[in-house]
């Protein structure tokens, strides 16, 4: 790939180290034909020319000229399976954003593993899209088949708070309120604590509640609940009671 394809030469070198976060002037910055650019180092006082040589030999090399900063490789393939000639690029870096809109990539393929990355750009229906095809991905490469039902469970637990969170107690405390599904994943002391201490309650309603507390759980057969109709009266008979009775009325005059 030639330098006229990627636009660079020695003028977009100059520009892309004066636009830097180098603090070099325009006028020292000196191009001499189409591929010399000369960087003339200044001394002041707080730095010395050795210190000021030492970090122009430093940092002029990571000095992004042409492309994405966050992006440190980039390698493409060519896919001859189908018949036809198709590039691939695999990219290391983050910002999937601009990947996508760089001209000769179609954004419509364009795919990340970064699930924060794909939830920041595309949202969380796509994150959730995200995580189950990386699951997917790394258990069939080990020889292990997972019923994509389960995976979908887990994604959708995972995003259905509108941000992605992880299966740890920092992401299960914003999940759910209960407190025993919290003590019966990590920290059991600390959590217990800390509802004692603030006066939480609990509605003992997930399964973990309701097999710390020993009672059926609101799921399968015991989702139903039997009610009975007795035939009595809605209120009970009033008993009489002994100081009703007139004969232990003491009169206050006589």
């Amino acid at each position: 790939m030639s330098p006229g394809t990627l636009q660079v030469n020695a003028e977009t070198v100059r520009y892309s180290i004066c636009t830097s976060k180098l603090r070099v002037k325009p006028g020292d910055v000196a191009v001499h034909g189409e591929a010399v650019v000369c960087v003339t180092p200044r001394e002041n006082s707080k730095s010395s020319m050795y210190y000021v040589l030492q970090f122009l030999k430093e940092d002029l090399p990571k000095v992004v000229v042409q492309g994405i900063p966050e992006v440190s490789r980039a390698v493409i393939h060519i896919d001859e399976q189908s018949g036809k000639e198709k590039f691939k690029l695999l990219v290391e870096g983050d910002n999937l954003r601009a990947v996508m809109a760089t001209h000769g990539v179609k954004g419509t393929r364009t795919t990340s593993n970064n699930t924060y990355e794909v939830e920041k750009t595309l949202g969380i229906e796509a994150a959730r899209t995200t995580i189950i095809n990386e699951i997917q991905y790394t258990m069939v490469n080990h020889g292990m088949s997972i019923d994509r039902r389960h995976v979908m469970l887990l994604s959708d637990l995972m995003t259905y708070k509108g941000e992605v969170l992880g299966i740890t107690r920092f992401g299960l405390a914003k999940m759910k309120e209960s407190v025993l599904m919290l003590a019966s994943f990590e920290k059991t002391a600390d959590h217990l604590f800390d509802a004692a201490y603030f006066g939480q309650k609990d509605s003992v309603c997930g399964v973990s509640e309701c097999i710390i507390m020993g009672i059926p759980m609101n799921i399968g057969t015991g989702l139903f609940k039997l009610l009975h109709k007795a035939n009595r009266d809605p209120k009970p008979p009033r008993r009489p009671l002994i100081f009703d009775t007139n004969e232990f009325h003491i009169p206050l005059v006589t």
